[in-house]
């Protein structure tokens, strides 16, 4: 029996998948619970097909969950990603209706059909970054928010209300000089000691919070937290973000992918591009804390954007240049180990460790700018003429058979001289 392809659309509490087989023929359907109970039967389901993959929607997000017990029974599993499927359901049903049998059934037939997808890992390590960091950005969160809340209240209490910068013990020394006579002003003075109380504990939680994270970076040997502008959030954020970076070619598409590249809005003759709102917010959000960082000092960063500005560009267009030569100094600290890494190459901003392109990853669409004007190249051959040919006219050719013809027939950008030997 060949393989199957078992396509499922994860919920909190259920789970609808599809089985298909290699030609696209539906072989099974059903609608199952994620507890216990829900699960075992599922699982029993699809042991009636001893060859089978499932493909999970989101296997970073809502799919994380039946991802990882699929994984602890020793199931494969890849990551269909949620527009990939979207994309699929469109132009398989020609409309943008969905119920969750349909998108399973677009999870299966994009699995089906696409080769390369990203295998689903439990990675105990980077699980453990993410949960920190997801906690250390959570209380820092509550930090600004309650912090926020107590300026509100200083203000109706204080005339003029108090500094920007405010720890918990600089408000508590100007709370105590507060002795409101009404009401509201009580109950002002007594919320303001709340939260007083509220932002000292969540500042103990934030170091300590740090400190798990910092220990645990020290454990995977990056380098990530030297870099100007990264701490230890943002290193954690990088590296449970990212997971595997051998799954970029170059850093191109590490930049496409965080969302640092810009978008291109070009028509007819007119070049231009946009920023780009996709890819990964919160890996985005890291390099623009970098970015923001590395202009309030004398770095390289800031040298950059000053070079961008004397050329002409406004100051948004200078820090988005920044950001997108950011993701190369990243991935130049980050851990080259020999199973992440293949080769090393120059960069402009240090040594970019860049792997090889998987075998399993499609070719992208070739365009016009990606073959520059190579210099004319002279071809030698037994019992022929010197060929000297332009490059220029191979570009427009779009068949192998234009190519031979534009080499063989002779074309406006090939000139033929005399024989020699």
């Amino acid at each position: 029996m060949s393989q199957v392809v078992i396509g499922m659309d994860p919920h909190k509490r259920t789970a609808t998948i599809e089985v298909m087989a290699g030609d696209e023929a539906v072989a099974g359907q059903g609608r199952y619970a994620t507890d216990a109970a829900g699960y075992a039967a599922m699982l029993a389901e699809a042991r009636h097909w001893p060859q089978r993959m499932w493909a999970i929607e989101g296997c970073q997000g809502i799919g994380r969950h039946i991802a990882n017990r699929l994984l602890a029974d020793g199931e494969h599993v890849v990551d269909v990603p949620p527009k990939l499927s979207a994309r699929t359901r469109l132009f398989a049903t020609g409309q943008g209706r969905k119920t969750d049998a349909t998108d399973a059934h677009s999870v299966a037939l994009a699995a089906t059909r696409m080769q390369g997808l990203r295998p689903a890992v439990d990675d105990q390590q980077l699980a453990v970054l993410r949960i920190l960091a997801d906690r250390r950005r959570s209380l820092g969160e509550d930090h600004t928010r309650m912090i926020c809340q107590l300026h509100r209240l200083l203000l109706e209490l204080i005339p003029g209300g108090a500094k920007k910068a405010l720890s918990a013990a600089q408000a508590k020394a100007l709370l105590a000089r507060v002795r409101p006579r009404d009401a509201a002003g009580r109950a002002r003075r007594m919320v303001a000691a709340e939260l007083i109380s509220d932002l000292e504990r969540i500042h103990q939680r934030k170091k300590a919070a740090s400190k798990e994270l910092n220990e645990l970076l020290k454990a995977t040997a990056t380098t990530l937290t030297t870099l100007h502008g990264i701490g230890p959030s943002g290193a954690a954020r990088l590296l449970a973000g990212v997971a595997d970076v051998t799954r970029f070619p170059d850093k191109a598409h590490f930049a496409s992918w965080n969302g640092t590249a810009p978008t291109g809005a070009s028509s007819g003759g007119q070049v231009r591009h946009r920023l780009s709102r996709a890819g990964n917010r919160q890996i985005n959000r890291v390099l623009h804390i970098m970015a923001v960082v590395q202009l309030r000092n004398p770095t390289e960063g800031r040298a950059c954007y000053d070079r961008k500005v004397a050329a002409g560009k406004t100051p948004m267009e200078a820090m988005r240049s920044l950001k997108r030569r950011l993701p190369a100094s990243s991935i130049t600290r980050w851990s080259s180990t020999p199973r992440r890494w293949e080769r090393a190459r120059e960069d402009t901003w240090g040594r970019l460790l860049a792997p090889a392109r998987p075998a399993c990853t499609p070719a992208p669409a070739l365009r016009r700018s990606h073959f520059p004007d190579p210099p004319p190249t002279t071809l030698r051959q037994e019992g022929h003429p010197i060929l000297l040919v332009v490059p220029g006219s191979l570009h427009q050719c779009r068949t192998a058979t234009a190519v031979k013809r534009t080499l063989l027939d002779g074309g406006e950008d090939r000139r033929t001289l005399s024989s020699r030997k």
